[in-house]
């Protein structure tokens, strides 16, 4: 049951919750091929194909099976295995590079720095993201996405739904998990967060990945607030 009392911050999963990954990469993806003189590209295929990729990798660092990897590295090697099956590999390396920093410069869906700064004016509000230090800057920098804090992988040296992120988060915010409210759009998010205590609450993208999204089609628990916006979510606790 919602505590909205025991409220004191409001975290958030970025990629996807916050941002619209999928069309802004497929955007620039077309930018990029176009600089080259590729026509025609199907951006949506190649961020789809390229987030695809980022998954397994990260699963990886979580195994053990590599050593502690920033997120920017683990972008940078799924894009450029790529290249080849979308005719792209006449990018040099420093449009490679821009390429890449394109998840600096992720679009926000249409609530969410409205929802976020209302949220802000009664709650500390931050990232809770797998993304880097300096990407999810640059991100609020470049989308105004208005963050009292950065809680992310580099902080926490390990990837979501690691339990060190959870309790590390918890930790860092004073030590209640029931003071924590995290926002995702994500079943499996929300449920480590059940599970280490956050209150929860689901936001439904339903664009994220596209037409024919697979996963996340719906709130798969009774979560504490389950909104169609970041807006609605401020709406249920009165801000």
């Amino acid at each position: 049951m919602l505590q909205p009392e025991r409220i004191r911050a409001v975290i958030f999963d970025t990629f996807g919750t916050v941002v619209d990954w999928r069309s802004s990469i497929a955007a620039e993806a077309r930018s990029s091929a176009l600089s080259i003189g590729v026509t025609g590209l199907d951006g949506e295929a190649f961020a789809d194909a390229w987030r695809a990729g980022y998954h397994p990798k990260m699963k990886e660092v979580r195994n053990g099976t590599r050593p502690w990897t920033a997120n920017d590295v683990l972008h940078r090697e799924r894009l450029d295995e790529i290249l080849a099956e979308f005719g792209l590999t006449n990018l040099d390396d420093a449009a490679r590079f821009q390429l890449n920093r394109a998840w600096h410069r992720l679009t926000p869906w249409p609530d969410s720095v409205t929802g976020i700064s209302r949220l802000k004016s009664r709650f500390i509000v931050s990232t809770f993201s797998n993304g880097s230090l300096e990407l999810l800057v640059n991100m609020a920098k470049n989308a105004g996405l208005p963050w009292d804090a950065i809680l992310c992988s580099d902080v926490f040296r390990a990837f979501k739904p690691a339990g060190e992120c959870y309790l590390g988060a918890i930790e860092l915010l004073g030590g209640d998990p029931t003071a924590v409210l995290l926002c995702a759009a994500h079943n499996y998010d929300l449920s480590r967060g059940r599970k280490f205590g956050m209150q929860t609450a689901y936001v439904d993208r339903p664009l994220e990945s596209g037409p024919d999204k697979q996963i996340d089609l719906k709130a798969e628990q009774d979560w504490d607030i389950i909104a169609s916006s970041i807006e609605e979510v401020a709406d249920r606790l009165g801000v």
